[in-house]
């Protein structure tokens, strides 16, 4: 693995700029940095968790202002989820998606700045801080993540994760975004949701409160706290700075890409 995970290889690079929006023909004030460098400062800012104003000028990034509102735009656009839905297509069309079960599960995170999606946090003495919700496939892939206060409850997020997921083409025929089960453990018990999953045509398999697990269940959902860790890697992501929710999502998507792209590239070395 590179010392230097915020530099964008050519491979990469070669997928996401044709989903980058281009800039007017004639846009007025000097000449804006070049997206290449402006992605490196953002992904700096992804692994280091500096602040903006604190990204060094000395690598070439531009401001942080600069790379800040380049998060936005590209993020206005829909960059950073097309490109989560390319390499989910991807990695399908290698045979490197498991979709005989996805696991559910949701981790809590502080959100240092307050703002949307904050609340009062259950497990950490009711300070400010949201939740991630994931869902990913068997072997650990994200495949949609939603960040909402950390006091909603995880199984209001169950269908809306299941629904999320996008369409994921690269094999013959219809993209696909169902998977043929889900895993979850008790905090999604619940027989309404049994239900709404049945008519997706997905297995349920999520423990019951009052009962014990079912057996085997935990060494099957590992997966996702596996990529839990792997999210939370990315130091940005560990505590939320950001007020603008769809910033904070930004990142989100754009390390969920990363991810699926380092098993990209692992599976075909």
């Amino acid at each position: 693995m590179t010392t230097r995970p915020w530099i964008v290889d050519d491979d990469l690079w070669a997928r996401i700029e044709p989903l980058l929006p281009p800039w007017p023909a004639r846009s007025p004030g000097p000449k804006p940095v070049d997206d290449r460098l402006c992605l490196q400062g953002i992904l700096y800012v992804l692994h280091q968790d500096i602040a903006w104003q604190l990204l060094p000028l000395e690598l070439g990034f531009g401001s942080g202002q600069t790379c800040w509102r380049r998060l936005d735009r590209w993020q206005k656009a829909g960059v950073f989820e097309q490109l989560h839905r390319l390499l989910l297509a991807e990695l399908n069309a290698a045979g490197e998606l498991d979709w005989s079960r996805a696991c559910v599960d949701g981790s809590h995170v502080r959100a240092k700045k307050r703002g949307v999606a904050t609340g009062p946090s259950p497990v950490d003495r009711r300070k400010t801080g949201s939740k991630h919700h994931l869902i990913c496939d068997g072997k650990g892939t994200p495949l949609r993540v939603i960040t909402t206060a950390a006091n909603v409850n995880d199984i209001t997020q169950t269908l809306h994760l299941i629904d999320g997921i996008p369409p994921v083409a690269g094999r013959p025929g219809r993209p696909r975004r169902r998977p043929e089960s889900v895993l979850g453990d008790k905090a999604y018990d619940s027989r309404a949701v049994r239900r709404e999953l049945r008519k997706r045509r997905i297995m349920p398999m999520i423990s019951c409160k009052g009962a014990p697990n079912i057996k085997g269940l935990g060494k099957l959902r590992y997966v996702v706290e596996q990529t839990f860790a792997l999210l939370h890697q990315f130091k940005r992501l560990a505590v939320r700075w950001e007020r603008r929710l769809e910033l904070h999502d930004a990142f989100l998507s754009l390390a969920c890409s990363l991810i699926c792209w380092r098993r990209l590239n692992k599976a075909g070395s």
